[in-house]
């Protein structure tokens, strides 16, 4: 990764192309003949006169430098990230331990990182489900990635036992734990959970199971080695969409999948 203060020079010295020409024409005539001796102190203290005065008269080139900066450090994060997507193709869409709704042999995958009490992710959540009721042939891997907290941990144990021991409850369960405001705590994930029918006893037993936590720190680890640090996030067609997205952003993006 390039340091900040080296993007920044890079950014300057385009910026202080009139500053560096004005300085050759000073230079040369008293470096003829003398290319391999150092400057004089003289001389330096003309170079750093004549570039601070360049960038007195035009402070637009160190916001245009940043701008710059800031523009290529995205685009190799970007760049990245997607090759990081592309490396981990199969853990992001074909993970025995992730839950998976929607048309199993569907044409695009959505996957999706999200945190139970992330309210971006409770925001996207009807989207998601909009999206399956109305595109048949949409495939939906669902990744708990818990960052909030231990209730986030909680409810993410829970919506897991819940794929082991009732798989077709998982939709139910994970909306509602998308639509409850406030804690999560075991209690109340536990009391969620009946309300949709599962045995909350069966399910408690359930959460405790290793492959839960091995699913849940094997999320984490991919979670790294995608860069995403918050939820929600979509890999959607091998193309990572950080950020919460609505219906129409989520077609497009479908959209885009399926023409690529």
């Amino acid at each position: 990764m390039v340091k900040p203060e080296a993007g920044l020079t890079w950014g300057l010295t385009w910026g202080l192309t009139g500053a560096l020409a004005a300085m050759l024409l000073v230079l040369l005539p008293l470096r003829a003949g003398a290319a391999a001796e150092p400057l004089s102190d003289a001389q330096k203290k003309a170079v750093e006169e004549l570039i601070h005065d360049y960038i007195m008269d035009h402070p637009n080139v160190m916001i245009e430098s940043l701008h710059a900066y800031d523009a290529k450090e995205r685009a190799a994060q970007e760049e990245a990230a997607q090759k990081a997507v592309s490396s981990n193709r199969d853990a992001l869409e074909r993970d025995a331990s992730a839950p998976v709704v929607g048309n199993l042999k569907g044409d695009v995958t959505v996957v999706e990182f999200f945190d139970y009490r992330c309210g971006y992710c409770k925001k996207a959540a009807p989207a998601i489900q909009e999206l399956l009721k109305t595109d048949p042939n949409i495939r939906i891997v669902f990744k708990e990635f818990p960052i909030l907290g231990p209730d986030s941990v909680t409810a993410a144990r829970a919506a897991l036992a819940a794929w082991k021991i009732a798989p077709e409850k998982y939709v139910s369960l994970h909306m509602a734990l998308m639509e409850t405001r406030g804690d999560l705590s075991e209690a109340r994930v536990l009391e969620v959970a009946k309300k949709v029918g599962i045995d909350p006893d069966k399910l408690k037993t359930a959460m405790g199971d290793p492959q839960i936590q091995a699913a849940l720190e094997q999320n984490v680890a991919l979670a790294q080695a995608l860069q995403i640090s918050g939820t929600p996030a979509f890999v959607v067609g091998g193309k990572m969409v950080p950020g919460a997205v609505d219906l129409a952003t989520l077609r497009g993006m479908v959209k885009e999948a399926r023409a690529g």
